[in-house]
């Protein structure tokens, strides 16, 4: 009999939590702070050192000048502006939806030290005899602003003047200075006519007063923001400017909009496959999967989370990979349906089954997302953030919550003799009275992995050496990420090309290494050059681009010395993935496991490297994201194969041949080999359309996954499974395997 009541409370919570979603999505969307790359705005990376010599950079000293660089910024009315902290005496800075950049620019590379001199340029008075707050935008005799000082001591200014005064014309000049740098002259600056220093008046009698007045402001803007700077302090510090990216509003926007198009297209064609392929589980799958969409967004609102365009692509290929967990499971149900089982029996059987292997394929990639956070850039760590968010809420949804769901229709009987809600077809399921061992088929046949495994070794190895001599020969198109220099974006109105962008590069006395084109109608130009451009020229570039384009182009700039940092981490990054994978699989496994697993990620990770040095697609950062997001996913593979094989040699025992492992291997691939193809087709669409249909940007991180995605799902199958019957099985005459149950690591063991 129908026990209707679970169907009501099934009905009842998908209601819930639909209400909720359609109440509070709009909200919280809303309220996601965006990041730079998606609302436009600039980040920098400065180094601090001493302004004399001998000084030592405390925190005081690092802490004051963030403090009083936030005082500069809050007079923009920049919403959150970010500032950090960071090791060897760096501060990046974050500035997120800000119009005028070049403004930004200059207030905070201003030092801010003023100094009094004469024509000579020695120093009489400095930012220390001025009183705090005093300075105010102000208009003079003639009508004209002018910034206003009051100084401390009215005595030690009559001093001053008295002998600026007695020097004869025309150098009787007290000459105010901002910034003054060793070989800046008064009387070569004189000469041009935007001289570097702020004002220089001539004094022909004594001054007994306080008051100071700063001219020749060239508009009430410039004068308030001179003053706002002196008000806020001279820095303590000196800052020299290590790493630079801008983006312009515009560009923002268009990679907002694409991505969130190519976002919604993915989802949804995962949502058809899971509804097609699996019927009613997979509807199950997509309500827990929109769920699953909602609570990471509410969980990185309520972190007050900043959101990137790798966090938005984060956010899909989560999609992709939180629909593994209903897949696995979704299989093992199938597959008890298949030998005989009812539909309840089956339920429990599948769900037991899986758990273990969907604990362990999550930690591996954990591990992945955590060791990219920890050496990742800081649009790199929004990725990884959301990787890690993606992981730990898809656990509780995937699988508790799709249990919890699915249970209610199951306990209430109405699936009961309706295996077809399952896609099992009646055919298929085999009788439990016979005792008959199932033999798992993918439509509808068989094949023997193992017995062809030499073949996949060859190709592998021909594979390995192609890439090696493509390497050599082509080596890699690498990012100023890798090698320092400038990278210009520029966003155009219509199709251009690169003739036009170098004859405008040329205005300025630029050459570009290459120019290249992309877009949907060759509308945006990017420009390489091996230097670090200077800030006034990329100020110049930027007004040029806007008013010729209507839009202000992207900008980055590396230097070396951050260039060598970023390549060191991501080879430290990718390094300690692995160590902490081969651990983690040692302890739940055994060390061949581990083995085979670590040599079909490297696989994996050298068949990227060979593939970007052939299509001579730019490898920057982000590429370092989709190769440690690959390691995690193809890991997650092998041990989905791994747990099948640990689990059928429970069943055997003990296994005395090399024949009888050979035939548990080939049995294992055979039985997760649906599952392993219809993982990567999801992960696979979403990724394929943030490739077709997403921002420029992420297009090198989109085609790494993809490939990534392949060359995993083949390591998985033919090589990491087929390497430990290799290894393990060289001699197992001597030493037979024995199943032992070994409760203190949370597993079975081989």
């Amino acid at each position: 009999m129908v026990k209707r009541g679970r169907i009501v409370a099934f009905f009842l919570i998908v209601l819930l939590f639909l209400s909720t979603i359609g109440t509070t999505m709009t909200g919280i969307t809303k309220d996601i702070n965006l990041g730079l790359d998606l609302q436009g705005g600039f980040e920098i990376l400065y180094e601090a050192t001493a302004v004399d010599e001998g000084q030592e950079i405390t925190d005081d000293f690092l802490n004051t000048t963030v403090r009083i660089l936030e005082e500069r910024v809050n007079t923009l009315g920049i919403s959150e502006p970010d500032f950090q902290i960071e090791e060897n005496n760096r501060i990046r800075v974050k500035l997120a939806g800000i119009d005028d950049q070049d403004k930004a620019r200059e207030l905070l590379a201003t030092s801010a030290r003023l100094s009094f001199r004469d024509y000579q340029d020695k120093e009489y008075l400095d930012g220390n005899d001025i009183v705090p707050n005093s300075a105010k935008q102000d208009f003079g005799t003639t009508n004209n602003p002018v910034v206003t000082l009051q100084l401390k001591d009215a005595a030690e200014f009559a001093d001053v003047t008295r002998t600026i005064s007695s020097i004869p014309e025309p150098n009787n000049v007290l000459v105010i200075w901002m910034d003054f740098e060793e070989g800046d002259s008064y009387q070569e600056e004189s000469q041009n006519l935007k001289p570097k220093y702020a004002s220089a008046a001539s004094v022909d009698q004594v001054l007994n007063t306080t008051g100071v007045e700063i001219s020749g402001m060239e508009s009430i803007e410039a004068a308030q923001d001179l003053a706002d700077v002196i008000n806020a302090g001279s820095l303590p510090v000196n800052l020299t400017e290590k790493f630079s990216t801008s983006v312009g509003a515009q560009f923002g926007q268009q990679a907002l909009d694409k991505t969130v198009l190519a976002s919604i297209i993915g989802v949804a064609l995962i949502f058809l496959f899971m509804i097609g392929y699996y019927r009613f589980p997979g509807v199950i799958a997509v309500v827990t999967l929109s769920i699953y969409i909602y609570l990471i967004l509410l969980v990185f609102w309520l972190m007050h989370g900043v959101l990137t365009l790798p966090g938005i692509a984060a956010l899909v290929l989560g999609v992709g990979m939180a629909v593994d967990a209903n897949i696995i499971t979704y299989e093992r149900i199938k597959d008890e349906l298949r030998s005989g089982k009812n539909v309840q029996a089956a339920f429990k059987a599948g769900n037991q089954n899986s758990l273990s292997t969907i604990f362990d394929g999550n930690i591996t990639t954990l591990i992945a997302a955590t060791v990219l956070f920890i050496f990742g850039t800081s649009s790199v760590k929004g990725f990884a953030t959301l990787l890690i968010i993606s992981i730990c809420v898809s656990f509780i949804t995937a699988v508790y919550g799709s249990r919890l769901l699915l249970g209610l229709w199951v306990k209430s009987k109405f699936l009961n003799k309706r295996p077809g809600w399952f896609g099992v077809k009646p055919d298929q399921i085999q009788s439990l009275a016979k005792n008959e061992e199932l033999e798992p088929k993918v439509m509808g046949r068989q094949f023997d992995f193992v017995k062809n495994r030499k073949k996949f070794f060859t190709l592998s190895i021909v594979l390995v050496l192609a890439g090696v001599i493509c390497l050599s020969i082509f080596r890699l198109n690498l990012g100023i990420d890798f090698i320092s220099g400038s990278r210009v974006e520029i966003l155009t109105d219509s199709a251009v090309n690169t003739e036009e962008i170098e004859e405008d590069l040329a205005q300025f006395d630029l050459v570009a290494k290459k120019v290249s084109l992309s877009g949907d109608n060759n509308e945006i130009a990017v420009a390489r050059f091996d230097t670090v451009l200077p800030k006034e020229t990329i100020s110049e570039m930027q007004t040029y681009f806007s008013d010729k384009y209507g839009s202000n182009p992207n900008v980055s700039t590396v230097s070396p010395e951050v260039g060598k940092e970023l390549a060191r981490n991501a080879a430290l990054a990718v390094l300690y993935a692995s160590i902490g994978i081969i651990l983690y699989v040692t302890i739940r496994f055994e060390i061949y496991f581990a083995v085979a697993a670590i040599i079909a990620l490297l696989h994996d990770a050298f068949f990227i490297l060979a593939i970007f040095s052939i299509t001579r697609v730019e490898f920057d950062i982000t590429i370092i994201a989709a190769i440690l997001t690959i390691v995690g996913y193809s890991i997650n593979d092998t041990i989905v194969t791994f747990d099948r094989i640990r689990e059928n040699l429970k069943l055997k025992k003990r296994v005395r041949s090399f024949k009888e492992l050979a035939a548990i291997v080939n049995r294992s691939l055979m039985q997760t080999l649906a599952r392993s193809i219809n993982t990567v087709l999801t992960v696979v669409f979403a990724a394929l359309m943030l490739l077709i249909f997403g921002a420029t940007s992420i297009t090198g991180f989109s085609f790494a996954l993809i490939i990534g995605l392949l060359a995993g799902t083949y390591s998985s199958l033919f090589i990491a499974s087929q390497l430990w019957l290799v290894s393990r099985g060289r001699n197992i005459k001597d030493n037979p395997i024995n199943y032992i149950e070994k409760k203190q690591t949370g597993g079975p063991q081989v």
